[in-house]
């Protein structure tokens, strides 16, 4: 079947937002003395409905006692978008969207994020209206690792399961990617790639690792 549409994440596939997130907290609970534990953290990479893994309350756990929670998450998110608006879009990321671009494919973003948090990094990027189909948190009942952000998408492409590919970074996005029916590609950044992507159909260490033209040869073989 022809592949006629590609569905990429976000969050840690075009912009690496989850290093920066990951190392605000290792600085946090190192000023309490504490690791930032990964393999909770890792629990809800890509979604949100598979943990109730909560930084603020572990660390109040941990520590016996309660904090300033806003004037906390104030003063660690204005270090963590600092941090983000210094990435660059991941490597291979615009080549894949000119290439598509020029074969006349569907492009869509999923993501687990919030929609003004992704429409409004998409905008800062220039990439916004490059995309068809943008669905978030906001658009779904569900988020990863359930496929409902990803079976949307396709249904409004009007597209089968076997006409998409998705681009995932986390192993929540693999489940749901393979539960849409979708063939998934991992590319990891150097964080998720500690974690367990092998359910992913392909992996690869980024996205210039392989043209278009080469993924879509073996994927329509």
């Amino acid at each position: 079947m022809t592949v006629n549409a590609l569905i990429f994440d976000f969050d840690g596939l075009i912009l690496d937002t989850e290093a920066p997130d990951f190392e605000s907290w290792q600085r946090i609970y190192r000023q309490h003395g504490l690791d930032f534990p990964f393999d909770n953290w890792a629990s809800i990479v890509g979604g949100s409905s598979a943990s109730d893994f909560d930084p603020h309350t572990h660390l109040e756990d941990m520590i016996g006692q309660k904090l300033d929670r806003d004037t906390r998450e104030l003063l660690r998110s204005k270090a963590y978008l600092k941090h983000i608006e210094q990435q660059p879009v991941l490597p291979g990321v615009i080549d894949y969207l000119d290439n598509a671009e020029r074969r006349n494919m569907r492009l869509a973003v999923a993501s687990s994020s919030p929609q003004d948090w992704v429409h409004g990094h998409l905008t800062r990027l220039g990439l916004f209206e490059r995309f068809h189909i943008i669905k978030t948190a906001d658009d779904v009942e569900k988020t990863k690792p359930d496929p409902e952000l990803f079976s949307s998408v396709m249904h409004e492409f009007e597209l089968s399961p076997g006409e998409g590919i998705v681009f995932e970074d986390s192993p929540n996005g693999i489940l749901a990617a393979q539960a849409a029916g979708l063939y998934c590609v991992a590319v990891p950044n150097p964080l998720t790639a500690r974690l367990d992507l092998s359910r992913a159909d392909l992996q690869l260490a980024s996205l210039a690792e392989m043209s278009l033209g080469d993924l879509l040869k073996m994927v329509e073989a």
